[in-house]
């Protein structure tokens, strides 16, 4: 119960970090390069460029509605700055999950400016196994791996973003889009750390009825002498 009311604390810090985030002005994401990686989280940013048509990568297992699919990102080529590429997360499609086949994503011509928010992930990202990627375009991912995606696009390293950039809802080259700002919100953790006190109580209750003669004093009340 208490380790849920801490996850809950912590949730509630992200969507005050992520609310003060959102209200700064969009920056070009060549001025944010050199700042360190709690200032960039959920920073709106604006991009200028074009896409890279037929590269493109699947971020895979992404469920929306109990349908399974997945995240397209998109290769971003910057007009001008260093770095020169970032991956533009443009939503969700829906995918085979057969796994059979890989779904397109409609293709984005010619030089345009996004406006989006940089992603910084929580955590490590959980993989099933660490495979290789596999030959053709686009490519299919379990997660963002910087140095597999730039070898996969024969660049440097240093040449790629660190970060992913999660598209508006409301921009021209977006798909499906709905970004969770967290996985469970702060008020279900509230009500799992209630329900894990009181199954604590209701635990400690029986177990001092079982443990004490207090079921024997309790139905002993009220009788008189004779009765006993």
């Amino acid at each position: 119960g208490f380790w849920q009311l801490e996850r809950a604390e912590e949730k509630s810090a992200i969507s005050r970090e992520f609310e003060l985030m959102r209200q700064q002005p969009p920056a070009p994401l060549t001025e944010l390069v050199e700042l360190p990686q709690q200032q960039l989280a959920y920073r709106p940013v604006q991009l200028r460029g074009q896409f890279h048509p037929q590269h493109y990568f699947l971020l895979d297992n992404k469920m929306v509605q109990g349908r399974y699919g997945n995240e397209v990102l998109g290769v971003f080529e910057l007009a001008e700055g260093s770095p020169r590429l970032v991956l533009v997360n443009r939503g969700w499609v829906v995918a085979d999950p057969g796994r059979r086949s890989l779904p397109d994503a409609p293709p984005v011509q010619g030089e345009l400016t996004l406006a989006g928010q940089v992603y910084v992930a929580p955590g490590k990202p959980y993989m099933l196994a660490d495979k290789p990627l596999a030959d053709g375009w686009p490519k299919r991912v379990q997660a963002v791996q910087l140095d597999k995606i730039a070898a996969a696009l024969d660049v440097p390293v240093d040449e790629l973003f660190p970060y992913p950039v999660r598209i508006d809802a409301d921009d021209a080259a977006a798909l499906y889009v709905d970004w969770p700002l967290v996985n469970v919100s702060p008020a279900k953790h509230f009500g799992y750390a209630v329900q894990w006190f009181l199954m604590s109580a209701v635990l400690a209750f029986l177990y001092l009825v079982r443990s004490s003669n207090l079921l024997a004093v309790l139905g002993n009340r009220g009788r008189t002498p004779d009765d006993r």
